[in-house]
């Protein structure tokens, strides 16, 4: 794994690429890593569509293998892609915020009439109908998958979904505990936070390069 250096973004739900070009950059400018952006339709498209053309963007950029930093729906439609596409180009997983077992704010999305437009095909698929935890369990036996959350309350989603635990003002820690993943990390950010936190990008490049995240001796 050491040898690939493309890092694949994948944005989140109601996003945009150019939501992690603070990412792409650090990687590029701290870690000399090629980092590129992948735009995916988060409301309107499929997950199953999603994942298909984050797999055809890979092959063609870099078909030899690259690593993946996917920021909150983004982690769930990079783990589909990894569940659906056996072939995949080899390469790291790490997801930043990301609701692998559920969501109480997506199940608010979805419960209510006025809101669930908002929710769109993707995260009804894939973290309310079937979260990754109910289909990602190859995935983590064959691929490398790091996963951190984010501790610090910050958000309008928090309350929606009343939480009762720590969480990044959208997702629950708990909700990013999906069973298998290689390693996982708790961290003082909220979940759009992540986004300019150079400590987050620090951590998600020691996966990448590692397969574990820094931990204080």
């Amino acid at each position: 794994m050491s040898n690939i250096n493309t890092v694949i973004c994948v944005h989140g739900f109601w996003s945009h690429g150019i939501g992690l070009y603070l990412i792409k950059r650090r990687l590029e400018n701290e870690y000399g890593m090629r980092a590129l952006l992948f735009n995916y339709p988060s409301v309107r498209g499929s997950l199953d569509d999603n994942a298909t053309a984050l797999a055809d963007y890979i092959r063609v950029a870099s078909p030899r293998g690259a690593h993946i930093v996917a920021h909150s729906l983004g982690g769930v439609v990079s783990l589909r892609m990894l569940a659906n596409c056996a072939d995949a180009p080899p390469g790291r997983l790490v997801c930043l915020g990301s609701p692998l077992t559920g969501s109480r704010a997506a199940d608010f999305l979805v419960r209510h009439d006025w809101t669930e437009p908002l929710a769109g095909l993707s995260l009804t698929a894939g973290v309310v109908t079937a979260p990754a935890s109910d289909w990602a369990t190859e995935v983590c036996r064959q691929r490398d998958v790091g996963v951190i959350a984010g501790d610090a309350s910050i958000g309008v989603a928090q309350f929606l979904a009343d939480f009762d635990e720590d969480n990044d003002g959208t997702v629950g820690v708990s909700e990013t505990q999906l069973p298998g993943v290689r390693d996982h990390l708790v961290m003082r950010v909220s979940h759009n936070g992540m986004l300019i936190s150079s400590g987050v990008v620090d951590q998600a490049a020691a996966f990448l390069k590692r397969g574990e995240f820094l931990r204080e001796v």
